[in-house]
């Protein structure tokens, strides 16, 4: 389904024009309203950060350019850790496109979490070195590991396993048909001072949008996203003089 109406183009020529005095009056209407879902959202924040957590007892490994790493080895010396689970199957030939939407977001973010006690990075189960390639082909700077020896994915509900017939996917149990291969998410990770690791929140489908700044700043503009289904017009950023906008993509509806 589409995030919002699109406005058609006659709306768009017959829209509203009004004076400042009552533009400004409007405006404070709406900042009411905007207010009230910044103090949503700082709520959602809290009972986000009072989820209980659950300790990972299981031991991953990963094929990193560092060569293989633990899960513990993927914090980078910090105490918290983000983890986009990038949908790029063992034997595709290229990343997702919404997921590569998402992550031309990272290596900004990059430039300040570090400071902050976080590592972001992204996990497939594309082997390293088909995951290397379109790393360099996309300009991307931030750390992307291979999951393809481990149960990772599986665990953390971003792949189907092989044989099932259901599958649990944004924490609902759906027919493995319909699930998909791969599927995108984020979950995050908390090393304690003794070395233990737990599992402290993971989200999925339009779960991951808080991620996506271009989105934020689409919902500024007349037009919004100017979507047919969710993310029907993105492409990678190297492919956007192919097909017209209203095609299939990997993440469309």
């Amino acid at each position: 389904m589409p995030i919002a109406r699109i406005p058609t183009e006659e709306e768009l020529r017959n829209h509203p024009a009004v004076s400042p005095e009552v533009w400004l009056a409007a405006r404070r209407e709406l900042l009411a309203a905007e207010k009230e879902v910044t103090r949503m959202n700082d709520q959602l924040s809290e009972m986000r950060r009072a989820l209980p957590w659950v300790k990972v007892e299981k031991e991953y490994v990963f094929d990193t350019t560092g060569g293989k790493k633990p899960l513990a080895g993927l914090f980078g010396g910090r105490s918290q850790l983000i983890v986009y689970h990038f949908m790029f199957g063992p034997d595709w030939e290229e990343g997702c496109d919404g997921c590569s939407f998402l992550s031309d977001h990272f290596d900004g973010a990059n430039l300040h979490l570090p400071h902050h006690d976080v590592t972001l990075l992204a996990v497939s189960r594309a082997p390293l070195a088909e995951i290397r390639k379109f790393k360099q082909r996309m300009g991307w700077r931030f750390e992307w590991v291979s999951s393809y020896d481990s149960d990772f994915n599986y665990d953390f509900h971003a792949s189907t396993p092989p044989g099932v017939k259901k599958v649990l996917y944004n924490f609902e149990e759906i027919d493995a048909a319909d699930a998909g291969e791969e599927h995108h998410g984020i979950s995050v990770l908390y090393k304690s001072e003794n070395g233990e690791i737990f599992h402290t929140y993971s989200a999925y489908a339009r779960g991951v949008d808080i991620l996506c700044g271009t989105h934020n700043l689409l919902d500024l503009t007349p037009k919004g996203r100017n979507e047919r289904s969710t993310m029907d017009w993105v492409r990678l950023h190297d492919q956007y003089e192919q097909p017209e906008a209203g095609g299939e993509s990997c993440c469309s509806t």
